[in-house]
């Protein structure tokens, strides 16, 4: 177990270790096993994040040319779907070189823009350079001069992908072995952010010009419905609209169009472009500001301070006869701050939608863009 612990919003979290650091401790231990016949109890591993990691080898087995053991990841107080689980390392004599595949339950690349290329295991880059330096630590203990076949493995992983981004990044069969400082920062927004980077270089590789944003699940099954051309190439990227937009950017796509709940929009409206509870919530004070606009009555306003969700904000409004005046005045609010956002490197668009009401609202460019976004997303 890592005793390493950070502070974020009050608490003491402890720090974890990646399945990047698991492949290249498990891979250090199975490399020395085939060079001198057993197993240590431990390895230390240096990871990039410059924190150094005492490894438990577990499932110890060797065979006649190889040798096979697991680490157990530890996420620490993070809550990682992959927390627990074993990740497996076979390692063999060959005569040159690292040559590092995948096995049982890590996945295969199946589309461009991610960080492997397409056919090749889902195995990153940086714990491929991390089980290089390891494996080669140790052939240079044991004046070794061959190589090594490193074979990951994760035999939970087939079932477990299926809980995670993998499937619909267009990783099959598996897992990811990933993780860039090796180390997991609880709560950390910085996986999230790589997914989103990772999608969005995938439909760039693609050719695609003008990415559409999903908020979640509800946006993806809204989109589905309303735009079923262009609902299997849109990206989810949770509440991280503003950083969404910023790779985009930097990808140099020509439009964003974003697709959400008005629960989590509506935050849009008063330029706040992380949607996530903890971060900001303004909700009612918005939706009361253009429900003034839009002619509400006081006694309105008055009810929708005292709401806990957007949803019930609508029959408020909707009671007074003014839900489409009001959502106008909201999109228009909207458009100003992703313009702002933006700065001119691209166009910005946004739909508005709750379950009870569908379709609420389209911003005047997002109108715009939907068109054109259609015709690209249907001839590609």
């Amino acid at each position: 177990m890592l005793n390493e612990y950070i502070s974020k919003g009050g608490q003491r979290l402890r720090l974890g270790y990646t399945t990047g650091s698991c492949a290249a401790g498990a891979a250090k231990a199975a490399a020395e096993a085939v060079l001198c016949g057993r197993f240590p109890e431990k390895v230390m591993l240096m990871t990039p994040k410059g924190i150094e990691l005492e490894l438990d080898i577990l499932h110890r087995k060797i065979e006649r040319d190889s040798a096979c053991c697991a680490v157990k990841k530890d996420s620490g107080d993070d809550p990682d779907i992959t927390n627990g689980i074993l990740i497996y390392v076979r390692a063999e004599k060959i005569s040159s070189g690292v040559d590092i595949v995948g096995g049982e339950g890590v996945g295969i690349v199946t589309k461009a823009g991610l960080d492997r290329p397409v056919g090749d295991f889902a195995i990153n880059t940086v714990p491929r350079k991390m089980i290089k330096a390891a494996v080669s630590e140790i052939a240079e203990l044991y004046e070794y001069k061959g190589g090594f076949r490193i074979t990951v493995f994760v035999p939970d992983g087939v079932q477990l992908a299926k809980k995670t981004y993998n499937p619909r990044m267009g990783i099959v069969g598996g897992i990811s072995i990933i993780g860039t400082g090796g180390i997991v920062e609880p709560m950390s927004s910085q996986a999230l952010i790589d997914t989103i980077r990772a999608e969005e270089n995938m439909r760039k590789a693609e050719g695609l010009k003008n990415l559409v944003l999903t908020l979640g699940n509800y946006g993806d099954d809204f989109l589905s419905g309303y735009l079923p051309d262009i609902s299997e190439k849109s990206v989810k990227c949770s509440n991280f609209i503003g950083e969404a937009i910023d790779i985009a950017i930097e990808l140099q796509f020509e439009s964003v169009l974003i697709v959400g709940h008005i629960g989590k929009l509506v935050k849009l409206g008063a330029g706040i472009m992380n949607t996530h509870s903890s971060f900001a919530d303004g909700r009612m004070e918005v939706l009361v500001t253009c429900g003034l606009l839009g002619g509400c009555t006081m006694g309105a306003l008055m009810k929708i301070t005292e709401c806990a969700t957007a949803d019930a904000a609508l029959d408020i409004i909707k009671g007074e006869e003014r839900l489409d005046d009001v959502m106008k005045i909201l999109c228009r609010k909207i458009q100003y701050h992703l313009d702002a956002h933006g700065k001119g490197q691209l166009r910005l668009g946004a739909v508005l939608f709750s379950n009870s009401y569908g379709l609420l609202g389209i911003t005047d460019e997002g109108d715009r863009l939907i068109k054109g976004i259609s015709e690209e997303y249907l001839n590609g």
